[in-house]
C-alpha cells in the first residue's frame, strides 16, 4: 500500500510502502488526529518506521502502489 504523508512547513511529502491494509493505515491516522497518540507511526516495507508529530499533519493519501513500466512501447 502507497502512502504519501504531507508534512506542514516541510518542502517535500513523505511516501512510504506499507504492508499494511488501507482500512489499518486509516485506522492508524484516525487514532493520530483524535488525539489517542501524539504520533503518527508507520512501518513501511523494508522495516523502517516513519513517525510524525499529528500537530503538523497537513494530509495522508492512501492508495495503491503504482506499478513501474519498464522498456519502450507504445499505448
Amino acid at each position: 500500500m502507497e502512502v504519501k504523508i504531507g508534512v506542514q512547513h516541510a518542502p517535500r511529502e513523505i511516501v512510504l510502502e506499507s504492508g499494511l491494509s488501507a482500512e489499518e493505515v486509516e485506522r492508524l491516522v484516525g487514532d493520530a488526529l483524535s488525539g489517542k497518540t501524539q504520533l503518527l507511526s508507520l512501518q513501511d516495507e523494508k522495516g523502517r518506521k516513519v513517525l510524525v508529530p499529528t500537530d503538523r499533519l497537513a494530509y495522508v493519501e492512501i492508495g495503491e502502489p503504482t506499478v513501474r513500466k519498464v522498456g519502450f512501447g507504445t499505448l
